[in-house]
């Protein structure tokens, strides 16, 4: 078991006759209750800073092939759910779309809005599920959030905020495990398991190109249809102390108490300090899914 990688990384638990045990703390993967989602979704507004620091940039890749895909036009008008502080807004804005984001977290608003200035975007502070949309949008997206929406409302909510013929867009950025990738992340599992924040038995770690998609949920909603699926994958070094702010930036860390993270984090930075480089690769992982709006309900 690998439990860094079950906190924030794109973890998912094959456990099906102990859904107790699924790991809540991936901030990438999914959580249980409305309880647990609605208290955990509010932890990232204490790290804003650090999320913007540390937090992936998406590949360009995966913009041009939404807007090729969803056949946008500079002008065209998109809603953004869960923008944090715009790490998937600046890359559409700056090819001429105008955005409207609507964000949760006071902290990650006002980042949002210093990071996005002079580009054709409105930040609205508010939740999703209760905000009210001005113009149908030619595409409403969620970057590494839409997992943190009321699943009772959220493709409903999409549906009506979308013009005729307009598409969802989701994707996320989820730890991935290739050939070859850097041993650390299991190295470190034997502290984890000492703080007794080891993942649970069936925890599936997926390898590039192997991350879960949401096709069913998105089907079952009966309000959109599947129109593209791209899987894509990148890497990023991190010396110990941006490697530590990282994990600072994941709900399951943020949670931790004071001695669990003193003891992690002191063995991340003696152990990294013995390396060569002293530093650690990590790969990430993006599932672009890509849903057109049903005229009506199926």
């Amino acid at each position: 078991m690998l439990a860094e990688i079950g906190h924030g990384a794109g973890c998912r638990v094959a456990v099906q006759d102990r859904p107790e045990a699924a790991d809540h703390r991936c901030d990438t993967g999914p959580v249980h209750t409305d309880e647990e989602r609605e208290r955990l979704r509010q932890t990232f507004n204490q790290a804003a800073e650090s999320y913007d620091r540390v937090r992936p940039e998406y590949p360009e890749a995966l913009f041009d092939d939404l807007i090729s895909l969803t056949g946008l036009k500079p002008g065209d008008a998109l809603l953004e759910v869960g923008c944090a502080t715009g790490k998937a807004t600046r890359p559409l804005a700056r090819r001429g779309f105008r955005i409207t984001c609507v964000e949760l977290g006071a902290e990650l608003a006002e980042v949002a809005r210093q990071n996005l200035a002079g580009l054709p975007v409105e930040v609205v502070r508010g939740q999703f599920e209760e905000w009210q949309p001005g113009e149908p949008a030619r595409l409403v997206y969620a970057a590494t959030a839409w997992h943190w929406i009321d699943p009772a409302v959220k493709y409903q909510r999409a549906w009506q905020a979308l013009a005729p013929g307009g598409h969802l867009a989701i994707w996320g950025a989820g730890h991935v495990f290739p050939e070859g990738g850097d041993p650390f992340f299991e190295e470190i599992q034997d502290v984890y398991d000492e703080i007794g924040e080891g993942v649970p038995p069936g925890t599936v770690f997926p390898r590039p190109g192997e991350q879960e998609d949401d096709q069913a949920e998105i089907a079952a909603s009966g309000l959109f249809e599947i129109a593209a699926i791209r899987h894509y994958d990148w890497a990023r070094r991190y010396d110990a102390e941006e490697y530590i702010e990282l994990l600072s930036t994941f709900s399951g860390h943020l949670e931790m108490p004071d001695w669990k993270q003193a003891r992690l984090y002191g063995e991340i930075r003696r152990r990294l300090a013995l390396r060569r480089d002293h530093g650690v690769r990590r790969h990430w992982g993006a599932v672009l899914q890509i849903a057109r709006r049903r005229e009506h309900a199926a």
